[in-house]
């Protein structure tokens, strides 16, 4: 690609943006099938498509801050070590935040995952802990900040 007339921001943007219509893609085919089953109201439902589209661009900015950042495919398990799984377990997925140390809350509101199944249990069954506008603007700015590390890191790493 780099061959071509694109830019190195162009096709970075554009691994971004892949990933979030991949995400978005993976919504959809879930909301059908978990609209089948009657576990999502419709038309409200619907609007998982978009989130899942932020979600995506939050996610693929940051894995694109650690393709720059790390050196070697070998240390890849670092970041998975200390964001993921954490990010995992503490982001409201399997439990509610508020079963959580009052130390941890502030912590895992501060994981963009808290924010995306925020707005996925709000859109699909209605339930929700925290405002919908708040984790619209937190994946934004989240979103934003991320693809512009993403942008730095990896022409750092390619343009020596």
């Amino acid at each position: 690609m780099m061959a071509t007339p694109l830019s190195l921001e162009e096709i970075i943007l554009a691994e971004i943006v892949w990933a979030a219509t991949k995400a978005a893609a993976a919504a959809a085919i879930m909301l059908a099938v978990l609209g089948a089953f009657g576990y999502v109201a419709f038309p409200m439902g619907l609007l998982m498509i978009p989130a899942a589209f932020l979600g995506g661009l939050a996610f693929a900015g940051v894995g694109m801050v650690f393709t720059g950042i790390v050196p070697t495919i070998d240390l890849f398990n670092l970041p998975m070590f200390l964001f993921i799984t954490p990010m995992f377990l503490f982001s409201g997925t399997f439990f509610p935040i508020t079963n959580l140390p009052e130390w941890a809350q502030p912590l895992a509101v501060a994981f963009p995952l808290h924010h995306i199944v925020e707005l996925a249990r709000m859109l699909c069954i209605g339930v929700h802990e925290t405002g919908v506008l708040a984790s619209l603007v937190y994946l934004a700015v989240f979103s934003v900040v991320f693809t512009l590390l993403g942008l730095i890191s990896m022409r750092r790493r390619l343009i020596k």
